[in-house]
């Protein structure tokens, strides 16, 4: 399930934003309690003036925090976005980041009218390299020493999938709330 953050969900989201692999989401700083409460700020604001959304990513059973996921316009139209995604380790390979990203993508796709979405993701990340190659996203290039980690600069991989080659349907994303 997705559902906004909130500021009950500062501790879990240290916890997942200080995993070393984990997206960034705009931090530039360390993962700590003042960082993650500006990105849920952030986020509540973005979303109210219609430039972004970004979702926890809950297991339904135990509701516990298992990952981030964020899209963002690249236009002032919303139909080309970026999204993000960080899941924890413990919940990796159980098919989550998947289902999260059906979710996100048929509300992008279905609800907000996107045309296009893109992924920019550490060539070395094979994992969610190869868990955007099952969502159907295309390989359109690397983009070379394009972002700082913490061991210098990194090739990044540009993912992208059109709404026309989007295979989920549309009435998944009645489970974001």
């Amino acid at each position: 399930m997705l559902r906004e953050p909130t500021s009950l969900d500062v501790d879990a989201l240290v916890d997942l934003l200080s995993v070393s692999d984990s997206a960034r989401f705009g931090l530039d700083e360390p993962a700590n309690d003042f960082a993650v409460l500006g990105l849920i700020e952030r986020a509540a604001r973005e979303r109210a003036g219609g430039i972004s959304f970004t979702y926890v990513i809950t297991v339904s059973a135990t509701k516990s925090i298992v990952g981030l996921i964020h899209v963002r316009q690249l236009d002032p139209t919303f139909e080309a976005a970026e999204w993000e995604c960080t899941v924890a380790p413990a919940s990796r390979g159980t098919g989550i980041f998947v289902e999260a990203a059906h979710l996100a993508g048929s509300l992008a796709f279905g609800t907000i009218g996107a045309h296009r979405l893109e992924a920019r993701v550490p060539i070395q990340n094979g994992r969610a390299n190869g868990a955007l190659r099952k969502l159907g996203a295309v390989q359109e290039g690397i983009l070379r020493r394009s972002v700082r980690r913490r061991e210098g600069y990194v090739d990044q991989v540009l993912w992208s999938i059109l709404k026309e080659d989007w295979t989920t349907p549309l009435v998944s994303a009645m489970r974001v709330h």
